[in-house]
């Protein structure tokens, strides 16, 4: 007998922390998101077919402490004072709510929440355009490449969700985290 989990719905979420360790800094960032007191599994990209996006007030009162929690989740943490940290996830829903969308993540340095954001919602629209047969020239602007997306009638929308932070002045540990939580 077959068992298979495969998410009916999904909120997204975001939090920073900070601590002077390492981890109690993810820690925080986690309880700041609202997702600490689950057991995270990090999964790959793909949004499932007819997956509805709740709130994350709504998707938090569906969880139990403890319980095993599937996601994609982006992370980023510097101890260094003043480094911008940036942790983003984006999403690209095809216009065919029978066919699997896709999640991006991305973690890293130095990019304002509007350029995450786009970086992210790019990553996501790319590859489920390339699924889709579709050429793309890579060093064309997003903005060019989601005209092309909407002409062939393939993304009905895209979002993101991109947490920045700051190092702390004082060199403490600072974390961005960014996720997409999947549920049943």
């Amino acid at each position: 007998m077959s068992q298979s989990f495969v998410p009916t719905r999904m909120f997204f979420t975001k939090g920073d922390g900070k601590h002077r360790h390492k981890l109690q800094s993810l820690e925080a960032a986690l309880r700041d998101a609202g997702i600490a007191p689950f057991n995270l599994v990090k999964v790959s990209s793909i949004f499932p077919p007819h997956c509805k996006i709740v709130s994350k007030q709504r998707g938090l009162a569906s969880l139990e402490p403890g319980q095993i929690v599937f996601c994609v989740m982006a992370e980023s943490q510097t101890c260094e004072p003043n480094r911008l940290a940036v942790a983003g996830i984006g999403l690209a829903v095809p216009a065919d709510e029978t066919k699997h969308g896709y999640i991006s993540e991305h973690h890293g340095f130095g990019m304002t929440q509007a350029a995450c954001s786009n970086y992210v919602e790019d990553m996501a629209a790319t590859m489920l355009a390339t699924t889709q047969g579709i050429d793309l020239d890579p060093s064309e602007a997003y903005n060019e490449r989601k005209k092309i997306y909407q002409a062939h009638g393939l993304i009905v929308r895209t979002r993101a969700t991109v947490q920045t932070i700051e190092g702390d002045k004082n060199g403490l540990w600072t974390t961005a985290v960014a996720a997409a939580v999947l549920l049943p």
